[in-house]
């Protein structure tokens, strides 16, 4: 069902990292938000406002335990879920970290992975409701800062509103010590 208050950002600065192992798991790893972060959703100037995610905004999230699915442009089949304990999310200093483990038999991941290793899929997103915000509008253009939200998923995406998420794959012989494949703006 559709919820006219969801949003969606994307984000394209950090690197996801992905890294496969000999029992065709698939370990992923990025950024799905990147706190302090300024982007412009819609025209400015126009109608548009820009936006930054402060620090600290998915703490009531992650505490209250929100059922977030690991998709792709956040739509389809989840890949992984926090309730079945396949999606890590954490918070840092940084922003919205995402950690999973995908089954490598899975049709749909053995869709994405060569894409993410060409680099073709190299950006994350994430969809949410506002819970608390704040408005500047001494600007050019308003200043939308996001201070708390409820969080429904988390994608690996093409079209990034954000530049500064990443996401990576990660082969086992980065994960011993031989290099690592990062996938970066």
């Amino acid at each position: 069902m559709s919820d006219p208050k969801r949003e969606v950002r994307f984000s394209t600065i950090v690197p996801l990292e992905v890294r496969s192992t000999e029992g065709g798991e698939v370990h992923v790893g990025g950024y799905a938000a990147v706190f302090g972060e300024e982007s412009e959703i819609g025209p400015v100037p126009g109608w548009g406002w820009r936006e930054t995610v402060v620090s600290g905004a998915f703490t009531d999230a992650l505490t209250r335990g929100d059922d977030v699915s690991f998709l792709i442009n956040h739509s389809g089949l989840p890949l992984a879920r926090t309730s079945s304990g396949t999606l890590i999310l954490s918070q840092d200093s940084r922003g919205l970290k995402v950690d999973t483990v995908l089954d490598g038999s899975d049709p749909d991941v053995q869709r994405i992975v060569p894409k993410m290793q060409r680099g073709d899929l190299s950006k994350m997103s994430f969809a949410f409701r506002s819970e608390k915000e704040e408005w500047d509008e001494t600007g050019d253009a308003p200043l939308r800062s996001i201070m708390s939200v409820q969080l429904f998923d988390v994608s690996i995406v093409t079209d990034p509103a954000y530049e500064g998420t990443e996401i990576g794959l990660r082969s086992k012989e980065a994960a011993l010590g031989g290099g690592q494949m990062c996938i970066s703006a």
